[in-house]
């Protein structure tokens, strides 16, 4: 095995959470039913499937832009005061696979120019020889074509290369790309389909770590 890819919103920063926070007390706030289940759709998603799915769920008369718009200002308000969340174990693994000689990608639906604030802010940004983001690619996961890309740009088969994944889109689209997926779950544990979709699931990035180290 030559690289590892990493997804970024749920792994590598605990950015899913405090977006649903916001999103759920926003629509609260608003007087929309159900965030909490449709939230949880759209983990994984670009913004054009995000924006799909939240509005076939409320409708024609639905204003998803301004909704939007309003979220985005909540969470990165959020985000100025508190700094970028960084999960357990993120600085340790990533040092430890490219001590080892690994080529690290980033594979994110999120648009590129947050996932460059993230890795900037968080100070991670030197550990990736690659970043392919949503907005890069015209169909997000589950589909393969973040991952295939990423591959290509690593120069490495999808064979050769490990997913680092916290939802179920992830790990089809991994799956799907033909690498060998590995969940390490955020706010969704893993379901039947996912245990069968997995080379391997760790309860955390330091689990994961310790697996890297036995090989």
């Amino acid at each position: 095995m030559k690289a590892v890819i990493f997804d970024m919103d749920g792994v590598l920063f605990d950015t899913e959470r405090v977006c649903m926070e916001n999103w759920c007390g926003l629509a609260s706030k608003l007087g929309l039913p159900d965030m909490e289940i449709v939230f949880p759709k759209c983990i994984g998603r670009n913004a054009a499937d995000t924006e799909r799915i939240v509005s076939m769920h409320y409708g024609g008369n639905f204003d998803y832009n301004s909704f939007r718009k309003q979220a985005s200002d909540r969470f990165w308000r959020y985000i100025d005061e508190n700094g970028v969340p960084v999960k357990k174990g993120v600085k340790e693994i990533l040092a430890y696979l490219k001590r080892e000689g690994y080529a690290i990608g980033l594979a994110s639906s999120t648009r590129y120019s947050s996932v460059v604030n993230h890795l900037e802010e968080s100070g991670l940004g030197g550990y990736f020889s690659v970043i392919v983001t949503g907005d890069m690619v015209e169909h997000s996961k589950p589909r393969p074509d973040i991952y295939l890309m990423a591959c290509e740009k690593l120069g490495v088969k999808p064979g050769e290369a490990y997913a680092i994944e916290d939802s179920y889109n992830g790990i089809r689209s991994a799956y799907a790309a033909g690498m060998k997926p590995v969940m390490v779950p955020d706010l969704i544990e893993p379901d039947e389909e996912m245990k069968r979709l997995s080379f391997l699931i760790c309860k955390n990035l330091l689990e994961l770590l310790e697996y890297f180290k036995g090989r």
